[in-house]
């Protein structure tokens, strides 16, 4: 009894065996099967053996791993920078505007330290641009944005440097393989374009669907108060001034000296509403003053232009003109567009008062 007991626990540990290199064998398969399926098609096109697919803009949750193949591409000399604050601009209104062929690069939630990553990318990859519009919120006069770099979104380092082997390490993921299906359905009909190949979408909501009632209620959430129409902030103490630090600047500084002259660089403030802003005349809005003041300074020794919209203005205390306190309507998008190529190229001033021109 003993040897068939024996011989029954050999049979199973060898049918567990063969189940598991079964399993393995499976596994790797169908692992290099996905992999395999993602190198061919290639929704970064960064592989050289990859299918000649159209490779289309199909995500717009990716676009730190999207927007590097724009840029890559070719068919543009002129980009714009920012956070969600500017990615309404219209790069065909600009190409209008500045006689230049644009893309806009804007991410949301972008860190100013990601911005300068796109920007230097842009130079490295493109070459210095015909027009490199930057837009500018708070990000740029935050005291800790050399300690927060990234947000929770993660930034791809992998496709911003310079060795193209380690883009292989960084493929085999659910959200490439997500990505790679999505762009095989859109070359079958099956999926739409989230966004133009130059980079624009609409990401709020159709204007058809705007109610001023609930933009408010997303405006002024728990505050009471009217803001005053403009009173000046209070005057920085030499010490105080001298304590401010804004890691970001020194980035942008250094990035703007490796534009060559032919580049016509503009830093843009792109509006929120009064309520996004320091509140006027606190100690927070003479903060903000002193850094809008350091930028402007880089910008004179650096030969860029400063146009500044992120005032307190008849813009910025119209409730109608935003979704929230900081994303504008699409009209407004298409104003400033406009407002900003005869800002810069004309040195036209704004009969509303709606923005400044720091630096003509």
């Amino acid at each position: 009894m003993f040897p068939r007991r024996k011989h029954v626990a050999e049979n199973k540990d060898a049918d567990w065996r063969r189940f598991i290199s079964v399993f393995f064998k499976v596994f790797i398969s169908g692992l290099g099967a996905i992999y395999l399926f993602i190198l061919l098609v290639d929704p970064f096109d960064i592989i050289p053996f990859a299918l000649p697919l159209e490779r289309a803009m199909v995500s717009v949750t990716s676009q730190r791993h999207m927007y590097p193949q724009i840029v890559r591409s070719g068919r543009f000399n002129s980009f714009v920078i920012g956070t969600s604050s500017i990615r309404l601009l219209d790069p065909k209104l600009l190409d209008q505007e500045f006689d230049a062929r644009f893309a806009n690069v804007a991410m949301n939630s972008a860190t100013a330290w990601e911005q300068q990553k796109m920007m230097e990318y842009i130079i490295h990859k493109a070459g210095p641009p015909k027009v490199l519009i930057v837009g500018l919120d708070h990000v740029w006069c935050n005291s800790h944005a050399d300690r927060e770099r990234i947000t929770a979104r993660g930034f791809p380092d992998w496709m911003y440097d310079d060795n193209p082997w380690n883009d292989y390490l960084y493929l085999l993921n659910s959200s490439t393989l997500e990505i790679a299906g999505r762009l095989v359905a859109y070359q079958f009909g099956f999926h739409h374009l989230r966004m133009r190949f130059d980079g624009y979408q609409v990401f709020v909501p159709p204007e058809s669907k705007y109610d001023v009632t609930r933009a408010r209620q997303h405006i002024w959430d728990s505050r009471k108060s009217e803001p005053p129409p403009d009173v000046p902030p209070p005057p920085l103490l030499p010490v105080e001034r001298a304590a401010l630090t804004f890691p970001a600047l020194a980035w942008l500084d250094a990035t703007l000296a490796k534009l060559p002259r032919s580049t016509l660089a503009i830093l843009a403030f792109m509006p929120a509403h009064v309520v996004a802003q320091p509140w006027p005349g606190t100690h927070a809005a003479a903060i903000e003053a002193e850094c809008k003041a350091r930028i402007a300074d880089i910008a004179r020794i650096r030969g860029a232009k400063v146009v500044d919209w992120r005032i307190n203005s008849v813009l910025t205390r119209n409730d109608a003109n935003f979704w929230d306190r900081f994303h504008y309507r699409v009209p407004i998008a298409t104003r400033i567009a406009e407002q900003l190529g005869a800002a810069v190229l004309t040195g036209h001033n704004s009969d509303d008062g709606s923005y400044r021109i720091v630096v003509p």
